[in-house]
């Protein structure tokens, strides 16, 4: 496990043990934020588009052109 996924594991057990109030509170604040909330739409957008086909990056731009 890296530095990156310990970090994350601390933290999701630290937010695991919140009372339920409490873990209610961090993530109203995390919708609260307007970046991590861009962030999250992103993420999302990606994850539901994973399996679409991809094309080269070529020919979006020769399509945008026209």
């Amino acid at each position: 496990m890296n530095m990156l996924e310990t970090k994350a594991d601390v933290f999701w057990m630290a937010f695991k043990s919140l009372r339920k109030k409490e873990r209610q509170s961090v993530i109203e604040r995390l919708l609260s934020d307007t970046e991590f909330m861009e962030d999250l739409k992103d993420i999302a957008t990606i994850e539901m588009r994973c399996e679409e086909p991809s094309r080269p990056l070529e020919d979006y731009l020769a399509e945008r052109e026209k």
